[in-house]
């Protein structure tokens, strides 16, 4: 039965950013499954969170940094595939945002799960492929390095 004829369907939605000091990109490394990947600081959005609030909240939490963002890079929506046991993949609805580093909180604990933050330069990421969690981490970064930047104020909360 398609969610048309009566099931319920939403995506996750998440939020991302890339963050970027002295030509490096701030990244985490995750264990997700058993496995050690990669991927910017990103998370779900909370309920009564901006998408703004979100990404500043998720880098803080997954790597002790506070940013400042500068930039709406794009939104991305992507399909993972299935996972054993599962009848179809998740479908994300991600919004990437540009930031600069702030300041950083070396006792902050970092989310579970996270392994480490760690610097990388954009040819390290590209090359650690094979480790990014989904395609949509080169995504986001690559759409950055061309320079896809818009004001934040695209990104509205109503209220």
């Amino acid at each position: 039965m398609s969610y048309r004829e009566g099931r319920f369907w939403q995506p996750d939605v998440t939020v991302a950013t890339v963050v970027i000091d002295d030509g490096r990109l701030l990244c985490v490394e995750e264990r997700v499954q058993g496995q050690l990947v990669l991927n910017q600081p990103a998370g779900h959005l909370e309920p009564d969170e901006t998408l703004l609030d979100a990404a500043l909240r998720e880098t803080r939490e997954e790597t002790g940094w506070d940013v400042r963002l500068t930039a709406f890079i794009g939104a991305y929506q992507w399909k993972a595939p299935a996972r054993p046991g599962e009848d179809e993949g998740r479908h994300y609805l991600r919004f990437a945002f540009a930031a600069e580093p702030l300041a950083h909180d070396p006792a902050q604990p970092l989310d579970e799960g996270i392994v480490r933050a760690v610097w990388m330069t954009p040819s390290e990421l590209r090359a650690a492929a094979d480790r990014h969690r989904s395609p949509l981490v080169w995504r986001a970064v690559a759409d950055h390095l061309a320079g896809r930047r818009h004001p934040l104020s695209l990104v509205s909360q109503l209220e």
